[in-house]
């Protein structure tokens, strides 16, 4: 048996893992369909976008289930509270997450040129709006959310949908989504030739470039113009969210990496690493391009992890009301049942990943 505070700090690792999981398999899907208007120029080239990734599609969803069903076993009051902070912003994802199978499955339903163009967008919609709002989300969380918890552990909101769509979470909004649209432009080199891999190598790069930028700028301004959140004292033997001491301050956000200088490996990664994407894109070396563009991506992911570690849903409204992991986890016996049932599903994951891999593998092709 773990000890709790171990099987805590396990949990936020892996929910951290499927994160990335669900990035580096959805996110290709994500961002295929946002670069679908920008890569293919006539009814059969965006055939051939959609093909990339329509055979592979189920992939990210099921990451996304084992996440959303990791998250309510292990923080549900931080579900709770997020549901009731991110309620419109979440309920958008959901929407546009159905966009795309409707868009995969109705576009080919009749000829027109009209209703095929119809659909192309709801793709678009359904591979942008997701990066998006979970950048404007990790945005906000950055700064504090404005919630509180009454005696009786339920969270109340006190802030607005204007309050959600500020200045430095559109900026995030704008990291996440010049990420995968990196992601998916290099995607569509590994698997497309001629013109569409010409746009696509295009769209990769200056994406590459306009997330390294803003990527940049959100570090400048998390580092010197936003306040973040110091736990003041040891909270990982409390139970409850009440009773911690939270400083809020400037730069408190980069108290995770003077405390553990290996973690600022994970801000530099991204740098290098959409550089020797580049670099191999320009070679032919798509598959290894496609690599590394992914460890981009669990650069950027753990980038932000890392900052607010040891917190989960940090309140600005009542900053000692914030949810670490360990005040908002579950019990002991919840914790490790669910980490042996998770471990089940994400095998099964994995299986289902390889299984769909391995034999384009043989031909090359992944």
């Amino acid at each position: 048996m773990l000890d709790y505070d171990i099987l805590c700090i396990v949990w936020w690792l892996l929910i951290g893992a499927l994160l990335i999981g669900f990035a580096v398999t959805d996110g290709r899907d994500m961002g295929v369909g946002a670069l679908l208007p920008f890569v293919a120029a006539n009814d059969a080239e965006r055939r051939a976008v959609i093909d990339s990734v329509a055979l592979r599609k189920e992939m990210g969803r099921i990451w996304f289930v084992i996440v959303g069903g990791a998250l309510v076993a292990a923080w549900p009051i931080v579900c709770a509270t997020a549901f009731r902070s991110f309620y419109w912003a979440l309920l958008a994802v959901l929407w546009a997450f159905l966009l795309r199978p409707l868009g995969f499955e109705y576009r080919e339903r009749f000829a027109s040129p009209r209703w095929r163009g119809i659909w192309d967008w709801m793709l678009f919609l359904g591979g942008a709006a997701p990066p998006l709002i979970f950048g404007i989300v990790f945005g906000n969380l950055l700064q504090g959310v404005p919630f509180y918890l009454d005696e009786m552990f339920t969270s109340h909101y006190t802030g607005t949908l204007r309050t959600l769509l500020n200045p430095f979470a559109l900026l995030c909004g704008a990291v996440s989504l010049a990420m995968f649209f990196f992601y998916g432009g290099v995607y569509l080199c590994r698997h497309n030739e001629g013109e569409i891999r010409h746009r696509a190598a295009r769209a990769a790069h200056i994406a590459a470039v306009t997330m390294l930028i803003v990527f940049s700028a959100g570090g400048i301004w998390v580092a010197a113009g936003i306040s973040g959140y110091h736990l003041t004292q040891d909270a990982k033997p409390l139970l409850t969210p009440f009773g911690i001491s939270v400083l809020y301050s400037s730069g408190a956000w980069l108290h995770s990496y003077h405390r553990t200088p290996m973690t600022l490996l994970l801000p530099l990664l991204p740098y290098f690493t959409v550089a020797i994407a580049l670099w191999l894109l320009r070679r032919g070396r798509d598959a290894a391009a496609l690599k590394a563009a992914a460890l981009a991506l669990i650069g950027v992911i753990g980038t932000a992890g890392a900052a607010m570690f040891p917190f989960i849903m940090p309140s600005s409204t009542h900053p000692n009301h914030s949810l670490t992991l360990w005040n908002s986890a579950s019990s002991e016996a919840t914790l490790t049942l669910m980490l042996a049932v998770t471990a089940v599903f994400v095998l099964f994951a994995l299986f289902a990943f390889f299984r769909t891999h391995l034999p384009c593998c043989a031909n090359g092709k992944t």
